[in-house]
């Protein structure tokens, strides 16, 4: 079974950098779900896909793959160039556009 290493995205719902900058090492589901027939309810006997690790860095999670042996997938994201702006950056002196009010 494949484990997954990758950084989560931040939700649409959110504004700042909460839980985008650790790692997560997550296992490929190994069996499809199954809808069960008489209530609906979607479920699997993959063990595996109920783990979920959360490491401070990159080299960590690989470290800890590595030494049990388990092999791997690395995904590495794009991190946004952003600035950090406030709304009280609107009416500051130095602004570089002209208000247009």
């Amino acid at each position: 079974m494949t484990a997954r290493i990758y950084r989560p995205a931040k939700t649409a719902m959110q504004s700042g950098q909460a839980k985008t900058k650790e790692w997560v090492l997550d296992y490929e589901p190994d069996q499809p779900q199954v809808v069960e027939p008489l209530m609906g309810w979607t479920s699997s006997s993959d063990m595996k896909r109920q783990i979920t690790m959360r490491f401070d860095t990159k080299e960590e999670a690989v470290a800890y793959c590595e030494r049990h042996g388990i092999p791997y997938q690395l995904f590495e994201s794009k991190v946004s160039a952003r600035r950090g702006l406030s709304y009280a950056d609107n009416f500051a002196q130095s602004r570089r556009g002209a208000w247009t009010h």
